[in-house]
């Protein structure tokens, strides 16, 4: 393929992209070509960047021809593929392969099974494949040739905020070409074995320097959530290390050893706090040290995911979530119950009891209150393998989340203290907020990323506008500071190296007077240019959400409900005299566990509602936003085929938007559902969409790489 600027007198310039079956031409008036938002976006630049020769560094270097070594897949798997591949040809069955593989990281990573669906809706609409999906709470099955074959994978909970945004940025690199599938699955292969992975996160990857998170994160949740004092927050670290502990021996050993984890971690935990009351004084909350040690257990996401996905048409799905998550939070109590039972002689007494020794520190007039919440956020960051360079992302919108829920409910407490409308508002709001905030994050650190990518992937010919220099600059000052200090990756300092070097080849390459006919790496430098390639997508909203959610919901609701069921809570009785006959009235003894039970479902659905408003708000308010403040013919370019360009652009739009809500359901593999349920008035039919999606790139007659990271910008204003 060959690219080249055209100019004609009287009119802008022309870019022509020419390929062995097709040509586009592609014009646009260079007088309409205008700085907005006091140079902040530097259209003229952008537009340029179009125009410049079609072909990022990416399209002018000769790879290896690395293949991915399929002997390294299961058994089963193995067999499948060399059927279909002899059916049906090696891409197509290492395609089938991909997806497999992208769905089971994504569910062990995030267990989203809306959000998985859709990139393999969209894989699978890209590359025509028969394939088909059941993803459950922990199982999945895969129809593969309209059910020819099938084979179903059993994956558990193992949250993983780095691994939910790689996985994502890499389908999203195959499904919008910019790497092949060889090069996907050996990224993948990669990225398991920890090779774009900084070495602290590393550290906190796996055990045993997962030890460390364990009691950090207990003792600081124990005083910011659970009504503990200064002493229990030195008990519950000690608990907190004893579970890690525990739970590294067990996980270590296998097998059924596995499945004990959780009785042993709730009688552990039981059994210590209880020798502490016992022999220190009696002053120690028990319930505060129990709920902050056991919260790592508590998979408090899966409520809301649960609730989601009833809300979205999966009930099967989100029923089942609900009640697995509810049965584990009981065998933590249990546990805990029996752990008591051993150093006590009267657990139920005790447990009532240690009430009095809660709540004795009054948050809402401390100073330290934040500053303690952001040392528990950045716990639960440590436990959900969040990328220590990108912690200021993660804390921000984890503070935003809870700051709104915490000083709503402060407001509210007191005028609406007999019902749980506080608690439903200020559930509902931290969300929003949430949301919204994470939306305009993402959108701000792609838009200041595009710089630093667009000029490293050599995407871009000249210089940017002083704000988009400067926006470079600080990437690459960011990118060096961190990775001195130990949180960056190495691969991205190895890369800023390597640009210098790209750069000045293609330069030779292009020059007729030079003898360079390619660029070629060496082995490691495909590695990191193969990196810095997936990096460039787009940042996954809900690597940001995901900690966010598990800081705000009800994880510990249902442990006080299982609580209250193990330990009847006492009759109140009142007497009262009717006809000079004295009588005692009693209230039932369910109507404790019945009021957390209600107020666990209150916070459940009104998270899961605020998480969904939160994002009709960003969808919405986008669309406004552009209605109101973008012109279309000054920011748009025409083609010779205006609709095929207009089309083409909106479906990459849509596709990337679209990933982030729940419109589409995980047994709905409608084609078109997928990318067009956020515009339903769109008049194209299913076809016509289809066909639209299968060919983005080659109707928009622009490069891939140019369309998918300059579409945030031009097309998609901030918040």
């Amino acid at each position: 393929a060959s690219s080249h600027i055209l100019e004609e007198a009287g009119a802008g310039p022309i870019m022509e992209s020419t390929t062995d079956d097709q040509q586009h031409t592609v014009m646009f008036d260079s007088d309409n070509i205008q700085q907005t938002g006091g140079g902040t976006h530097d259209s003229s630049s952008r537009w340029q960047k179009a125009t410049y020769d079609a072909k990022s560094i990416r399209q002018k270097i000769t790879f290896s021809g690395r293949k991915f070594d399929v002997k390294t897949l299961p058994v089963d798997l193995y067999r499948v593929y060399e059927t279909i591949k002899i059916r049906s040809g090696e891409e197509y069955a290492l395609t089938n392969v991909f997806m497999i593989r992208t769905a089971i990281e994504l569910h062990r990573a995030w267990h989203n099974t809306l959000l998985t669906a859709k990139i393999l809706q969209q894989l699978k609409d890209k590359y025509k494949l028969h394939l088909a999906w059941e993803l459950g709470v922990v199982k999945l099955k895969f129809h593969i040739e309209d059910g020819l074959y099938e084979l179903q994978y059993k994956v558990p909970y193992d949250y993983d905020s780095e691994f939910q945004d790689l996985y994502m940025r890499i389908a999203i690199a195959y499904l919008d070409e910019h790497i092949t599938v060889h090069q996907g699955l050996i990224y993948q292969d990669e990225t398991k074995a920890g090779k774009h992975t900084a070495k602290t996160g590393l550290f906190i990857r796996a055990f045993p320097g997962r030890l460390v998170v364990y009691p950090f994160e207990a003792a600081t949740c124990a005083v910011i959530f659970f009504g503990g004092d200064w002493y229990d927050f030195g008990v519950t670290a000690l608990t907190g290390f004893v579970s890690g502990l525990i739970e590294y021996l067990l996980v270590t050993i296998g097998g059924s050893a596995k499945l004990m984890v959780d009785v042993i971690v709730g009688v552990s935990t039981g059994l210590i706090a209880s020798l502490f009351y016992r022999y220190d004084g009696e002053h120690t909350c028990l319930p505060a040290v129990f709920l902050g040690t056991l919260y790592w257990f508590f998979y408090g996401t899966a409520f809301v995911l649960g609730i989601l996905e009833i809300i979205s048409g999966e009930l099967q799905t989100g029923v089942v979530r609900f009640l697995a998550v509810a049965v584990k939070t009981f065998i933590l109590s249990l546990g805990t119950s029996f752990g008591m039972q051993i150093v006590l002689d009267s657990p139920k007494e005790v447990w009532f009891d240690t009430v009095g020794n809660c709540g004795t520190i009054d948050l809402s007039v401390q100073w330290w209150r934040i500053p303690l919440y952001l040392a528990c956020s950045a716990s639960a960051l440590a436990q959900y393998r969040f990328p220590h360079v990108d912690y200021w992302r993660g804390l921000s919108v984890q503070l935003v989340g809870y700051e709104v829920q915490f000083q709503i409910f402060q407001a509210l407490m007191q005028r609406q203290s007999r019902d749980f409308l506080d608690t439903a508002s200020s559930n509902t709001a931290g969300a929003i907020a949430a949301v919204v905030f994470a939306s305009i994050l993402q959108r701000t650190v792609d838009n200041v990323a595009y710089y630093y990518h667009a000029r490293v992937l050599q995407r871009h010919k000249g210089k940017f506008s002083p704000f988009g220099e400067f926006c470079y600059k600080m990437s690459e000052i960011y990118i060096r500071i961190t990775n001195c200090l130990g949180f960056g990756k190495k691969n991205d300092v190895v890369y800023l190296r390597m640009a210098a070097k790209l750069k000045e080849q293609r330069e030779e390459m292009e020059n007729p007077a030079h003898s360079r006919t390619e660029i070629m790496l060496t082995l490691e430098e495909e590695i990191v240019f193969i990196e810095a390639i997936v990096q460039a997508e787009d940042l996954n909203i809900w690597a940001l959400l995901m900690p966010t959610l598990y800081q705000l919901v009800p994880g510990s609701l249902i442990a006080r409900l299982w609580f209250n069921t193990i330990f009847l809570p006492p009759l109140d009785s009142e007497c009262k005299v009717i006809d000079g006959t004295d009588y005692n009235f009693v209230k039932p003894v369910q109507s404790a566990s019945h009021a957390v039970f209600e107020s666990l479902l209150v916070t459940a659905v009104s998270l899961a509602l605020g998480t969904l408003i939160g994002f009709g708000v960003v969808e919405y308010g986008t669309y406004i936003l552009t209605k109101l403040f973008c012109c279309k013919n000054e920011n748009q370019p025409s083609t010779s085929d205006p609709n095929a360009s207009a089309d083409s652009i909106r479906t990459i739009n849509l596709r990337k938007s679209s990933r982030n809500f729940f419109s589409h359901t995980i047994n709905e593999n409608n084609p078109s559902s997928d990318l067009y349920t956020i515009d339903e008035n769109d008049p194209a039919s299913d076809s016509e969409r289809n066909t639209e999606d299968t060919n983005v790139n080659e109707e928009a007659g622009f490069d891939d790489d140019n369309i998918t990271e300059t579409n945030n910008d031009l097309l998609q204003p901030l918040l």
